[in-house]
């Protein structure tokens, strides 16, 4: 998800030497290091110990299939083999024949050709330099593992480790007999070789981590690689910081509950971790700090996480079956930063929404109290069944078309992430809605009972021409509600405005089917035609609740975020007084 996820050999550790892998020469220094008997030993581990192979394409071009691991130390195979097959070369050609051969997990067993059996290893560098009691030295003879040589061992997987290198160690055995049922033995290896494998970071990938942290986004890493190579990549990306804390899975399965409460906010990194300790963290971020968790698999064993968490994220192009079924959202090309989009959609679904009903409360509330009080009061409403049918598709259809084809912007990662028990209908949003609501009450009431000797109505149509008036208002001041709804907190409402012509496209329209409606539908819609003056007043009454909008957002609200926790989350309790 970070990495690139097309890895390459680049150094390699073998009798006790150590060599970078991306040179020229590299094949002869290799050659000229070590005896053909080591390098047969090699070339029988990488090819016998493989779920790689190379197809013919339907255009003759031959492709090596398998993990990106696989291909790495097969790819390095081929070039060995390769190099030894050039007529040229003066190193020993080595032919890896076609041995019968069992597979146990990241084993495999051959028979010899010269009678007698061997096992193959292959896998994580700790795991099996801590079977290995013995390794081949440059003549390819298998001498003692003194303390002395596990230690440069472990010292040259640490350094791998800290270059961001992936280590993965190759290992022999050679026994008599066997049984088809049994699986390797645990102990009394013999090492080859250690494997020091680059997987360069996905570019964009460090940006997008920072989005994340603006975003309020915290960003772990569960890994099953080395903890040195773990903090290195999540180093260059930025997830691993000075306050952060990188673990391994075995010592984080093994805390008990008040010790994770304690180190789970503050782990970045976990390193060598099994799909039971990815589950178990999501488990406990959910239950015990109630947090919204997004998990990323590709593995059928991360299917518990995928379905556990409250947004699966599967990967498209390395996920399994398994883990697609269980996912939520499929990213379909692996990539960290497609998440980061995942995540800017995602707030922009919701705060559309969030406007949307903002703007439909809005119209919902003045067009129930301004109904309902001249009804009790005069004994007749002032908007007719047809005018709040118009109303109604304004405040529905084209505000929901409007409003929710905002795409999204930057501005939405800089906001802090929407809490589980935080309330859809936020205080800014009351804010707004009883702003706007008490504004337009005012002004269409004042219209209703004293419109006539203000604006000088008269006439046996006074009542007819001061109920469209009344209508006319109560619709822009919708129009430029719906404007002000475009931005719930900031003052510019304008920004990117132009480039959204959906929304200019609904607020035209709705403009001109109320001119139709004024001035060419009077009997179907109950109106009568408006004078210059009038539209005027209707404009004015409704622009000016863009001034309002402005005026609302400079009121302090409240968010009720936790202030002073860190890592976002809420300290604990120090005693009885503290709960």
């Amino acid at each position: 998800t970070l990495t690139t996820n097309h890895m390459v050999v680049d150094k390699i550790w073998i009798a006790e030497i150590s060599k970078s892998v991306t040179g020229n020469n590299s094949l002869e220094e290799l050659n000229s290091a070590i005896s053909s008997s080591a390098w047969s030993l090699l070339l029988q581990g990488i090819f016998e110990n493989t779920s790689a192979e190379v197809v013919k394409g339907n255009d003759d071009k031959q492709t090596v299939l398998g993990t990106p691991t696989e291909i790495a130390i097969f790819e390095y195979g081929l070039s060995l083999q390769g190099y030894c097959d050039a007529e040229d070369r003066s190193c020993t050609k080595v032919k890896v024949e076609p041995f019968n051969s069992v597979k146990k997990k990241m084993a495999v067993l051959v028979s010899l050709s010269g009678g007698g059996h061997r096992w193959f290893v292959k896998g994580a560098s700790e795991i099996i330099v801590e079977m290995c009691d013995k390794v081949i030295d440059q003549d390819g003879d298998v001498i003692p593992l003194s303390d002395d040589r596990r230690k440069n061992i472990t010292d040259t997987i640490n350094s791998f480790a800290s270059d961001a290198l992936r280590t993965l160690c190759l290992a022999f055995k050679d026994v008599d007999e066997f049984d088809e049922n049994a699986d390797s033995p645990p102990n009394g290896f013999t090492l080859i070789i250690i494997f020091g494998i680059k997987d360069p970071v996905r570019p964009g990938v460090k940006e997008a981590v920072q989005s994340c942290i603006t975003a309020g986004i915290i960003v772990r890493m569960v890994t099953g690689d080395n903890i040195n190579t773990a903090k290195a990549i999540a180093k260059e990306c930025g997830i691993l910081t000075d306050d952060g804390i990188a673990i391994e899975g075995p010592d984080f399965r093994n805390k008990s509950p008040e010790e994770m409460r304690d180190l789970i906010p503050k782990i970045q990194v976990m390193a060598r971790s099994l799909p039971l300790d990815k589950h178990l963290l999501v488990t406990n971020l959910r239950g015990m700090f109630h947090e919204v968790v997004a998990v990323t698999g590709d593995g059928t064993n991360d299917a518990p996480a995928l379905h556990e968490a409250d947004i699966g994220l599967a990967m498209g192009i390395a996920g399994t079956e398994v883990a697609k079924e269980s996912a939520d959202v499929i990213v379909l090309d692996d990539n960290f930063t497609t998440i980061i989009n995942v995540a800017r959609w995602g707030r922009a679904v919701y705060i559309n929404i969030q406007k949307f009903v903002q703007f439909q409360l809005t119209v919902n509330i003045v067009a129930l109290v301004i109904n309902f009080v001249s009804a009790c009061i005069t004994g007749s409403a002032p908007l007719t069944a047809v005018q709040l049918l118009w109303v109604n598709m304004i405040m529905d259809t084209l505000g929901a078309l409007a409003l929710a084809t905002e795409p999204p912007n930057d501005e939405m990662m800089k906001r802090p992430p929407t809490g589980r028990g935080e309330s859809f209908i936020t205080k800014v949003m009351w804010r707004n809605i009883i702003g706007q609501s008490i504004y337009q009450l005012i002004v269409l009431g004042v219209l209703m009972f004293a419109g006539e000797n203000l604006l000088n109505i008269n006439g046996p149509d006074s009542t007819t021409v001061l109920n469209t008036l009344i209508f006319n208002s109560f619709v822009f001041c919708q129009v430029f509600n719906e404007v002000n709804s475009r931005e719930m907190e900031k003052i510019n409402i304008f920004r990117g405005l132009i480039g959204n012509w959906v929304f200019l496209g609904v607020i035209s329209a709705t403009v001109v089917f109320q001119v139709v409606i004024i001035e060419f539908l009077g009997t179907f819609a109950s109106t009568v035609p408006l004078s210059w003056q009038f539209w005027l007043v209707s404009v004015g009454i409704g622009s000016i609740s863009l001034i309002i909008g402005a005026i609302l957002k400079c009121i302090p609200v409240k968010s009720g975020e936790i202030s002073g926790s860190p890592h976002g989350y809420r300290p604990l309790a120090n005693g009885p007084d503290d709960i």
